[in-house]
């Protein structure tokens, strides 16, 4: 049975969080009150429907209650997202996914009882950051305070070398979960370059420039084999 999901909000974050999960085969109810954000997303969404998801008649009416997970990415407007989340959770639905665009947003929607707080914003701007700081991080996720998966660019230095000889674990204390390549391959008559994944790289793998190390680790450690390299 497929899961029936809430997205109230039909911003960029809420439209992609719904098209996302469409393509994943679930079921999408869309709320808006903006009558072109429904149209806009109208022939992706299971149930695209406008409006109003601070009033709880209106909410019941389109079965809202009957949703697996509600994503309520309305963060821009607080007291909006808080009485929807409010609202929410007294109409019976389980497990709620809130944005906020602000600690002390995120705070109050923890304190009613939402599962997870989003902060698209903020996680993108670390996430700059540490491509700003270290030109060689291609893309970054924390995982917990502290530690992180980074993806990191060769370098001029590290090619042509293997993992064994680069010593990720024992020298930098990193893990290595997988390395990102470009293959070259013949289609109809010529040559085209296509990313590959390997999953389980062995100690005598040779990397080269232009090859991307998904790496985790300690942020200290990470830090200081992207400046080393």
């Amino acid at each position: 049975m497929k899961r029936l999901f809430a997205v109230v909000g039909l911003g960029r974050f809420g439209y992609s969080v719904a098209q996302t999960l469409v393509s994943k085969g679930c079921e999408v109810l869309a709320i808006d009150r903006d009558e072109e954000r429904i149209q806009a997303i109208s022939d992706i969404a299971t149930f695209a429907v406008q409006c109003d998801a601070t009033d709880e008649r209106a909410l019941k009416a389109v079965s809202a209650q009957n949703v697996d997970v509600a994503v309520v990415s309305i963060g821009e407007n607080i007291e909006a997202s808080i009485l929807i989340v409010q609202t929410l959770k007294e109409m019976g639905v389980k497990s709620i996914i809130a944005k906020a665009v602000a600690p002390i947003q995120g705070k109050i929607l923890k304190n009613l009882g939402v599962d997870e707080v989003i902060y698209p914003e903020r996680d993108a701007a670390i996430r700059l950051a540490h491509r700003l700081v270290s030109p060689s991080v291609i893309e970054y996720l924390e995982l917990a305070p502290g530690y992180s998966v980074e993806e990191v660019s060769v370098s001029e230095k590290l090619s042509g070398l293997s993992l064994e000889e680069i010593k990720l674990r024992g020298k930098h204390h990193l893990n290595i979960i997988g390395i990102k390549q470009q293959v070259s391959r013949m289609v109809k008559g010529r040559m085209v370059k296509e990313e590959t994944f390997n999953f389980t790289p062995k100690p005598d793998d040779v990397v080269e420039k232009g090859d991307v190390l998904v790496m985790i680790g300690r942020e200290e450690d990470l830090d200081l084999f992207c400046n080393d390299v």
